[in-house]
């Protein structure tokens, strides 16, 4: 059985999830010392396309540093992105 994906600072890999949300991993939300943040601009690259979401809503959960971010419909809409498609996250950038 595999070990989890290891992290180290952006570029990020990963999938989308079947609700549109991508997981930002506990160890890379501590590693960017954004565990204090609520809203981020975060870019993505999805199909050789770099695209800056802004102000998106970082959800926590109760006992984890992990967050995970939903794209908005119509950013989904326009890039054709979908569920189970791979994202690159480039940056993220907290917003106060």
């Amino acid at each position: 059985m595999p070990g989890p994906k290891p992290v180290n600072g952006l570029p990020y890999k990963t999938k989308i999830y079947i609700n549109n949300q991508v997981l930002l991993p506990a160890k890379l939300v501590r590693m960017l010392g954004i565990e204090w943040a609520r809203y981020a601009d975060i870019t993505i690259r999805h199909n050789d396309r770099v695209i800056t979401l802004s102000g998106v809503l970082l959800l926590r959960t109760r006992h984890t540093a992990s967050r995970q971010f939903t794209i908005p419909g119509e950013v989904r809409d326009k890039y054709g992105i979908m569920p189970l498609d791979d994202v690159e996250i480039l940056n993220i950038r907290p917003v106060s």
